[in-house]
């Protein structure tokens, strides 16, 4: 078996909005990746029955979404949250099941993470404490190469956790093709030269 640091963790979430206080988790999806992207397994997706005070809290933005969807209607019927830690991280566990070494992977993974920790510790706690955040290339792409961000596929997951998780994916790939430097990549001498010109330029100010 290939050694979990190869592994990307892939994980998306729905919720009853971002308020750590009051809102929970309705929807978790999970996709294990190799480092090449290349999909390891089609992923699970699990829907979650939150407290119903969570549900009463929702705005109105967020009830919509989650109507269209389809997932609001769902949710009656979603495990709970026990069940679905447990599954997700059984599932993790087959690809990955040395502790803290495969990191987390989505977009915008921030919020997602901050959620999982307070709802499903164990599995935040088999999670690397590294992230690898799509928005982040998103964002200085946009930056520094706005042909490539403007270019990116569209995206039409719909708000449903494992629909999201693809379309992360398939962005990623986007970017590492668009953006990054191909196959074999740069020579030892380049990048050593770029470092020594970094260092140099930055050296009065630290």
């Amino acid at each position: 078996m290939a050694n979990s640091s190869d592994r990307l963790v892939w994980i998306d979430c729905e919720m009853t909005g971002l308020d750590l206080e009051v809102d929970e988790l309705v929807e978790i999806a999970v996709v294990i990746t190799d480092f090449e992207l290349n999909v390891l397994d089609p992923g699970l997706s699990i829907v979650i029955k939150p407290d119903p005070s969570a549900l009463e809290h929702m705005n109105d933005f967020v009830r919509d979404m989650h109507t269209t969807s389809g997932l609001l209607e769902e949710i009656p019927g979603g495990k709970s949250l026990a069940e679905a830690e447990y599954e997700v991280l059984e599932y993790v566990l087959k690809f990955a099941p040395t502790a803290r070494t495969a990191p987390l992977a989505g977009n915008t993974i921030g919020t997602d993470r901050m959620f999982i920790a307070k709802f499903m510790p164990r599995l935040d706690n088999h999670l690397h404490y590294r992230s690898v955040d799509v928005s982040s290339i998103k964002e200085l792409s946009r930056r520094w190469y706005p042909r490539i961000y403007f270019n990116a596929p569209e995206k039409h997951g719909g708000h449903r956790a494992l629909a999201d998780i693809l379309e992360s994916i398939r962005e990623l790939d986007y970017y590492r093709r668009a953006a990054f430097v191909g196959e074999p990549g740069p020579t030892t001498e380049h990048v050593q030269s770029v470092s020594a010109g970094v260092v140099e330029k930055w050296a009065a100010q630290m």
